[in-house]
């Protein structure tokens, strides 16, 4: 200490040059002072910028990651299981972390969550995150609150395109990773293909030497079995190697004597408690009635009281009076704190560096419902009802942008990272009661060195050998560039890796669903932004539209669907522009599915019902997005969702003939 001192107070050019070399490590990369990549130890003496770390050992910030379906959430279960978290009476539910309606319907986790066990002493935070590439921004966001992670990976396909992803980002923040092989049951495992996968990926990705050196655990999640050797002869009916494993990552480093400072990483809502703030307090200590501030670097502190603290307990939560350093925790009393702010002591406020999340790709146009059927369904209705509730879902939504249109006061672009992500917003306002009309998602171009630049996404397809040639076609077709295809003879699938503009990428799934029957699996990922591709294919065949208003008759139904594919049952209220079916040709054909057959001496008035009707297509809201096209609409509403031309689309095209 003495030399040092002596150093930094003879020469002036060295004592700035170690606080510059500090504060630069604090902003490295969006790195907090408090994250395993900050482990040199500062304190602030004399003059020079130091801050003493101690570890705390009684503590371990896990998170869950993966690529989509490969068992996060079932590792979790079987986890929660071994740790008597429930009764034994009490009924156990398969995904329970799966809490929202929509992650049960889609079988995806959305949100990330958080829960907490006791194993051997020791608390363990566990946070499960989404694992489809659309939801990247909640795995983004929760890295700042761990210290180390779980990398769940199927035994059979090895790392997927959101598997690069999410082990980017936890490598970035310089942290440690435990590779979970899951799924070791399956009769096609290949668990050393598997590990040489996964190695491979963590050197490409530039992780340390320290890092690379990463542990595995092998488990059967949804037989809730685990051990650590290769060939998995010592699996036990128990989830002791993976609670061992979580053990050996790094516990939390928080700073000792240093100010209050928790990033806020997550919000959540309560009906009676209001906003809920959830972080990890990296410094100080939080206390049930303490005043504190919430700010960002360089701006204005806001300070606010702690009515109540939370800390997670198995899977709720439970009140605790004082909060210390290093552990996850869940505030009441801060309706203003957004996320990415720092709660700082108000007397001497350090704000974290905020959370970096990646810029949305994808775009749709959100409005009021301008149908003739507008206002029948819903009581969301209003412009001001649909900006409120747009401004509510950013609090939570780190990943999503809201600006308004140009084109009409009542309409908002709102943008995201994918379609997906989109889609699961408008699913849930539907279902609180909104009227909306949807338009066509476009992709987000930008001006990168002058050139006119798109979002290219990375394509993963395995498909049967038989179907390989009707993929390439539809890829060519979107303007793709072939990466690599390698055949398994062993299962006669062949893997198909393609970079595509995210153009091409929507409306892709349904088309390869239906050129393979249904057979395709495919995974995408955010590649780059390149260069601009060219114009692509429009939509092949053209729409079937209503030719007046009224309700759909059998009769109709029959005349019509010689013409093309139907989206629409009989007994069912149309109007007139509305898309009701596939034409079968390119360019759009009203048809008359209202008519009914005209009644004589000589019939019955339930003569229609004999008639015969082709089944017609289930349209989801998905789909409906996917299907539309830039002078197209989707009407959703609580209780249907229907397809129409733009209002005045008939007035524009004979302005474009003419």
């Amino acid at each position: 200490p003495e030399q040092n001192h002596a150093l930094t107070s003879g020469q002036p050019g060295l004592q700035m040059m170690m606080k510059t070399c500090a504060l630069a490590l604090l902003a490295l990369g969006g790195v907090d002072a408090f994250s395993p990549l900050a482990r040199p130890r500062i304190a602030r003496t004399q003059g020079t910028l130091k801050m003493a770390m101690e570890e705390r050992s009684d503590i371990r910030n896990i998170a869950i990651i993966a690529h989509v379906d490969h068992g996060k959430t079932t590792l979790v279960d079987a986890m929660l299981q071994n740790s008597d978290v429930y009764r034994e009476n009490e009924e156990v539910k398969e995904r329970v972390m799966d809490s929202n309606d929509q992650e049960r319907e889609r079988g995806i986790t959305i949100l990330a969550k958080n829960t907490a066990v006791e194993y051997k002493g020791t608390k363990i935070n566990i946070v499960d995150t989404p694992g489809h590439a659309d939801f990247g921004g909640e795995v983004e966001r929760i890295m700042n609150m761990v210290d180390g992670v779980m990398l769940v990976v199927d035994s059979v396909e090895g790392p997927k395109p959101q598997t690069r992803f999410v082990l980017k980002k936890a490598l970035e923040r310089g942290i440690q990773a435990v590779l979970v092989i899951n799924k070791v049951d399956r009769p096609s495992a290949r668990v050393d293909y598997v590990m040489d996968k996964t190695f491979d990926l963590f050197c490409e990705l530039d992780a340390t030497d320290e890092q690379t050196d990463f542990q595995t655990v092998y488990t059967s999640a949804i037989n809730g079995e685990s051990g650590l050797e290769a060939d998995c002869s010592d699996l036990t009916k128990n989830m002791n190697a993976v609670f061992d494993k979580m053990l050996e990552l790094p516990p939390p480093k928080i700073a000792v004597d240093e100010p209050l400072q928790m990033l806020v990483a997550n919000i959540d809502f309560d009906d009676f408690k209001g906003k809920l703030s959830i972080g990890r307090v990296a410094s100080g200590s939080l206390k049930v009635g303490q005043t504190v501030g919430f700010t960002r670097p360089g701006e204005k502190v806001e300070t606010g009281k702690v009515s109540e603290l939370f800390v997670f307990d198995k899977l709720g939560r439970k009140n605790v009076d004082v909060a210390e350093a290093g552990e996850i925790v869940m505030i009441a009393g801060l309706p203003d704190v957004q996320i990415g702010q720092t709660i700082v002591d108000k007397e001497n406020p350090k704000p974290l560096p905020p959370i970096a999340v990646e810029e949305p790709t994808v775009r749709i146009t959100l409005g009021v419902n301008k149908s003739p059927m507008a206002g029948r369904e819903g009581k969301k209705l209003t412009s001001r009802m649909i900006r409120e509730r747009l401004m509510k879902e950013l609090d939570r939504n780190v990943a999503l942008q809201v600006e308004d249109s140009e084109e009409s006061a009542d309409t908002f672009i709102v943008s995201g990272r994918g379609q997906l992500h989109l889609t699961v917003l408008i699913e849930t306002m539907r279902r609180e009661g909104f009227e909306m009309m949807v338009g066509a998602p476009t992709v987000i171009f930008k001006e990168i060195d002058g050139a006119r630049c798109e979002p290219w996404e990375m394509i993963e397809c395995t498909v049967p050998d038989e179907y390989t040639g009707s993929v390439v076609d539809m890829m060519a077709r979107r303007k793709g560039e072939l990466v690599d295809m390698a055949a398994n003879p062993a299962d006669s699938m062949t893997a198909i890796k393609y970079l595509l503009p995210t153009r091409g990428v929507l409306g892709l799934r349904n088309a390869l669903l239906t050129a393979t029957r249904g057979t395709v699996i495919i995974d995408s990922n955010f590649d780059s932004y390149k260069p601009f591709a060219g114009e692509l294919e429009t939509r092949e065949k053209g729409s079937l539209l209503a030719y007046e208003s009224g309700t759909v008759t059998p009769f109709g139904i029959m005349g019509a669907q010689d013409r093309g594919q139907m989206f629409i049952p009989p007994r069912i209220e149309i109007y007139s522009n509305m898309i009701i079916g596939i034409h079968q040709r390119p360019g759009d054909l009203k048809v008359n599915v209202c008519k009914a057959k005209a009644l004589t001496n000589m019939r019955s008035s339930g003569a229609d019902e004999k008639s015969t009707c082709v089944p017609h297509i289930e349209m989801s809201l998905d789909a409906c997005v996917e299907y539309i096209n830039a002078e197209e609409v989707v009407e959703v509403t609580p209780t249907s969702i229907r397809m129409g031309k733009k209002p005045g689309w008939d007035a524009k095209r004979n302005q474009r003939a003419k």
